[in-house]
């Protein structure tokens, strides 16, 4: 493959995929009656960095996602306890 050949880099940001993580995130803290502010204290996290997972506003890394589910005291699992839908080339 020469220098041309390459294509650049794309982000990957699954908008469908964030969402449903999203509601499932909120659904959790709910169920528990955790407040965004107290799982943020948990997970030794910002507040705004949980507003923003839970409005789509970023992509959190894998040890971000850990974080909160040690806060939250559930299995990864539940977390993503949830039907992500196939992917579509549109």
């Amino acid at each position: 493959m020469e220098k041309n050949d390459i294509k650049p880099r794309k982000l990957i940001f699954d908008k469908e995929g964030l969402q449903l993580l999203a509601k499932r995130l909120k659904e959790i803290r709910a169920e528990k009656g955790i407040s965004q502010e107290e799982l943020a204290y948990r997970a030794e996290m910002t507040l705004s960095q949980i507003a923003r997972i839970e409005t789509v506003k970023t992509n959190p890394t894998v040890s971000t996602i850990f974080k909160i589910v040690r806060a939250l005291e559930v299995p990864l699992s539940d977390l993503f306890n949830f039907e992500l839908p196939p992917f579509s080339n549109e």
